[in-house]
């Protein structure tokens, strides 16, 4: 029983460093439409490492793990806009709205301007503890495969930690929202959620992510949860929501390569857990068909 505790704990070790060391590379309404669908105006995008493509080939800044592949950079070769800015930022969080994130990375408010006419954005994941989560959940996994470790620490108390702080949430994405609007007020705005992470069905794959079985349809209530209080917020604050979890079922981490949207530990086309490049392609393709 020894050895079996201390393989699993080197295991777990192993698998806490890596994980970290890969979300730590994350943490870190534009231009009117004409008839024809074109750009005509300026387009801002702002968020976090779901907008940015952390770990996407190829990054263009390092610092804020941003990849001239992400989706903003797709709807802006689509939309053609007068003038834009891409000031999207792995690891940001509702704060650096209006807070530099690092010297690199000023106020993402700072882009917007009052002509701009097309504004999207994509937080709220950093501010719940996106990063925490994967670590503690694939960790927990590790030692109680068929259980649900990772709920049950969260959930210790009786009180839904994440339910809680997801409800928190909400204000810091409202208070995003009118930000916006007071520094754009003739902007469209869009905000999207997050794509599937892991299969809508509720199922695991061990082989590829540790997530617990019993923890696997609770964490994919979690991330429905999220998107539909950012749904609800942008109902509430005159932005368009968009959806971009629909489509990304059955292309979720545990598919395999060619398939996935999502990537996993070690992979080279994306940070762990992050979109690819498919995935930013099929987050643009929402965005697109929402602007119009």
């Amino acid at each position: 029983m020894r050895s079996v505790v201390s393989s699993s704990t080197t295991r777990a070790a192993l698998v806490l460093t890596v994980t970290a060391a890969a979300l730590a590379a994350t943490a870190g309404a534009g231009p009117a439409l004409a008839a024809d669908g074109r750009a005509v105006g300026r387009y801002v995008a702002l968020g976090d490492s779901y907008a940015s493509a952390a770990g996407v080939p190829d990054q263009t800044d390092s610092a804020c793990a941003r990849s001239n592949r992400n989706y903003p950079s797709l709807v802006t070769a689509a939309l053609g806009p007068a003038a834009h800015r891409d000031v999207t930022c792995g690891g940001a969080t509702t704060v650096h709205m209006t807070t530099a994130q690092n010297a690199s990375a000023p106020p993402q408010f700072d882009a917007l301007t009052a002509d701009t006419g097309l504004v999207t954005v994509t937080i709220g994941g950093n501010d719940i503890g996106f990063a925490g989560i994967i670590v503690r959940c694939v960790t927990l996994g590790l030692f109680n495969p068929s259980g649900s470790p990772c709920k049950n620490s969260y959930t210790r108390n009786g009180t839904d930690q994440l339910a809680a702080t997801i409800a928190a949430t909400a204000p810091r994405i409202a208070a995003t929202l009118d930000g916006i609007r007071q520094r754009a007020p003739q902007a469209k705005v869009l905000i999207t959620g997050y794509p599937a992470i892991l299969p809508d069905d509720g199922t695991n794959c061990p082989s590829v992510v540790s997530i617990a079985k019993g923890d696997a349809p609770w964490l994919r209530d979690t991330h429905k949860r999220l998107n539909a209080m950012i749904a609800g917020q942008a109902a509430a604050h005159g932005a368009v929501y968009v959806d971009t979890y629909a489509k990304s079922v059955g292309h979720d981490v545990c598919k395999p390569a060619g398939t996935r949207w999502m990537e996993p530990l070690g992979s080279n086309a994306a940070a762990a857990f992050h979109p690819n490049a498919a995935g930013e392609r099929a987050m643009a393709d929402a965005v697109l068909a929402a602007a119009g």
